[in-house]
């Protein structure tokens, strides 16, 4: 199955292929709600994909999408990829500003990336995640404003961890979001280089980098787990069993030694039962007092929809 046919795939094969850990979690979220986050993943994926060059015409579509949306909401929509979703958007109320930062943060994968901080890389985190965790509350019944920052941080967490994972990947596509003031500002194809000699001073540095992003990642995943309790009780235990497991991957990088250059990591079958255990005993979040939102956590995302 090649990224190319993501687009021809029903929403559940969409998930089951490309998101197996979402998809796991899915089965604790009941039929609505599991058929929802699954059409949402799907249009994310495919946006995605248009992206990263994996379907014919994909930048070019994408930008269509995006003007349709300023320009209309989607309601005369050009593609045919927003023209099948709008129905959704509107049946969920999904926030169109919200709908564009994410497609803004997609087009901004369209120049060389180079991210200059960490300011920056929570901006851009933000737009490609965060805002996927605020869509998520419309399809999870959640309508408390202060539940939105918490499914920010959540949607940031996962970014970060995706991005801590991939960073050899990364830099073969000349993508480096390592932020320059974390690793030297060594270009892509430098880091590409020195995954055959991460020993030296600038492979320490990008190793470095790679742990700051992940202890960084984990002040967001404490937020955004905090939050779940927000939730209605399956989708609750789902989005904590998600959040969990996708946290498991910065562990097991973590465990390595942080070793950007021996590829990605991912969770196996046993592992991930593990982590649905673990997320069990998050549910007695339910009965104690909720903390406020760590404001500090957004001080970089001020102006963004939904950011207060």
């Amino acid at each position: 199955m090649t990224l190319v046919q993501s687009e021809a795939l029903t929403p559940e094969t969409a998930l089951a292929t490309y998101g197996k850990s979402f998809n796991w979690a899915r089965r604790f979220l009941g039929r609505r709600m599991g058929t929802n986050a699954a059409m949402l993943y799907r249009f994310c994926r495919v946006l995605d994909d248009m992206a990263d060059g994996d379907i014919k015409n994909g930048p070019e579509r994408l930008l269509v999408i995006h003007q349709d949306l300023c320009a209309n909401g989607a309601v005369l929509a050009s593609d045919k990829l927003l023209a099948s979703f709008q129905p959704f958007i509107t049946a969920h109320k999904l926030p169109l500003p919200v709908i564009n930062a994410l497609i803004e943060g997609l087009l901004d994968d369209q120049k060389p990336v180079r991210i200059n901080d960490q300011a920056e890389l929570l901006r851009y985190c933000y737009r490609v995640a965060g805002t996927v965790g605020l869509m998520m509350c419309n399809l999870l019944d959640c309508d408390d404003k202060d539940a939105m920052a918490h499914a920010i941080d959540l949607g940031i967490a996962m970014q970060l961890t995706n991005i801590a994972r991939d960073v050899l990947e990364d830099a073969q596509m000349q993508r480096r979001y390592l932020p320059a003031s974390w690793a030297w500002k060594i270009s892509p194809d430098k880091i590409f280089g020195l995954s055959q000699s991460p020993e030296n001073a600038a492979g320490k540095q990008v190793t470095a980098a790679v742990k700051t992003m992940l202890v960084l990642a984990d002040d967001y995943y404490k937020s955004g787990l905090a939050g779940c309790a927000y939730l209605p009780l399956r989708a609750h235990l789902a989005i904590s069993v998600a959040a969990i497991t996708y946290r498991q991957i910065g562990v097991q990088i973590a465990g390595t030694g942080y070793a950007w250059y021996l590829g990605r990591q991912s969770t196996g079958l046993l592992t991930t039962i593990l982590c649905s255990f673990i997320a069990l005993g998050s549910l007695t979040s339910r009965f104690r007092p909720l903390s406020p939102h760590k404001s500090s956590l957004h001080t970089a995302l001020k102006g963004l929809p939904y950011v207060r």
